[in-house]
């Protein structure tokens, strides 16, 4: 119905049901979180570690919808009223300050550990500025610091463990979602990206969907050494067995014919793109013969990130030295030369490069101030687009929430 259009023009509107599923995934979660929370009210370290995972739900609703209803175990029945997004942002750190000494200090990437706490810690005051008006960089550094110090998580030497089918051996990853091909499905991104014929490239139980490909402008801001840049799957494809793969329904305007070949180049976005146009995704690994679900576990936060926040609090607090130090680690594992010199510029980029495809782009994006800016087949948007609108579906259901202004 073109959603994905809308949303890549910014010209979504409130009744899309992108929000609407996004709001009830987020409040759910917070619903069985409180119901836990009544049902063992005396387990304490059981309930530091549930109001911590409320924090981070709230975490994603302060930065997509910004104006929510706070909803813990102690709120009375009614329809909520929308809180302001400073009294999130106060709820959010509050319950991660008052939770997190309750919590493990071991590395337990599925559940909450106090090193999960500091690294939203740092997550939350690297936006505060966005969020409150209020920036937070000292904060945010000293947070990252408490991860980074703590010997628990290092960089792995092979970039790509990290986002492996079998990645619960990383030693990068602080908090993934766990999902599993037959007890936890929901990561499809092998059917979203490849091609119809790629099943026959990873001998796939289903046939991939042809979507989700990468911008040819960001595609070109890999460097060719750049292990990074091995994260999109280009150029010509073949079968299991060797065999080159041949698309017989490729368009005729195709340059290069109905051999299957995936280019950065995309001719444009609709209503004529071609079959095989677009560098599609390829960061993590599709194992051969996986079905519609993957079984990697999907990062939600990583030390490269917390390294990142580090060096971009740092730097824009002047501390232009440990801010080097710090995205020069990254880089390096990266195979990439040092930065002598730094500009936010450079740490927008480095995390665009390391973080492609870990759902942290468009708050940088926002937070650099890019947003609204134009880009390919996308026209400059309007500021209020900086937030997402509160359901249509949510207001209908409750006449007590008010609408994100603009909308």
């Amino acid at each position: 119905g073109g959603l994905w259009l809308r949303m890549h023009r910014h010209t979504w509107e409130p009744s899309d049901e992108a929000f609407n599923n996004s709001w009830n995934y987020c409040f759910t979660a917070i619903g069985e979180i409180n119901n836990l929370l009544i049902s063992f009210p005396d387990v304490e370290a059981l309930g530091a570690e549930l109001k911590v995972l409320r924090a981070l739900t709230y975490l994603w609703l302060i930065d997509s919808f910004g104006n929510v209803p706070i909803i813990t175990e102690e709120s009375s029945g009614g329809n909520p009223t929308n809180n302001s997004r400073q009294e999130v942002f106060a709820f959010i750190e509050s319950s991660i300050k008052d939770n997190m000494d309750l919590l493990v200090k071991t590395n337990t990437k599925t559940t909450i550990n106090y090193y999960t706490a500091q690294a939203m810690l740092a997550k939350l005051y690297l936006n505060a500025e966005v969020y409150t008006g209020t920036p937070r960089w000292a904060d945010a550094e000293a947070a990252a610091d408490e991860v980074i110090n703590s010997g628990m998580y290092s960089l792995s030497s092979n970039f790509f463990s990290n986002f492996s089918t079998r990645n619960g051996g990383s030693t990068e990853n602080i908090l993934t979602l766990p999902y599993d091909e037959n007890n936890a499905g929901g990561f499809n991104l092998v059917q979203m990206t490849l091609h119809y014929l790629s099943q026959n490239t990873y001998d796939l139980q289903e046939q991939p969907w042809n979507g989700y490909a990468t911008l040819e402008e960001f595609y070109n801001g890999f460097e060719e050494n750049d292990v990074r840049k091995q994260s999109f799957i280009v150029g010509p494809q073949f079968a299991a067995d060797g065999t080159r793969l041949n698309d017989i329904s490729a368009e005729a305007s195709d340059p290069d014919g109905p051999p299957l070949t995936f280019t950065p180049f995309i001719n444009m976005l609709e209503p004529n793109a071609l079959r095989q146009s677009g560098a599609r995704v390829g960061k993590y690994e599709f194992a051969p013969g996986t079905p519609a679900n993957l079984s990697n576990d999907y990062p939600l936060i990583r030390l490269s990130d917390i390294i990142l926040t580090k060096a971009e609090a740092a730097f824009r607090q002047g501390k232009t030295a440990v801010a080097l130090t710090a995205i020069n680690q990254v880089r390096a594992r990266a195979n990439m030369p040092n930065y002598t010199a730094l500009t936010l510029d450079n740490i927008f980029d480095e995390r665009g490069l390391e973080l492609f495809a870990e759902a942290s782009r468009r708050t940088d994006m926002i937070r650099f101030g890019k947003w609204t800016e134009a880009w390919w087949e996308k026209n400059p948007s309007q500021p209020f687009r900086t937030l997402f609108p509160i359901p249509l579906q949510q207001i209908n259901a409750n006449p007590n929430l008010t609408q994100n202004p603009g909308y």
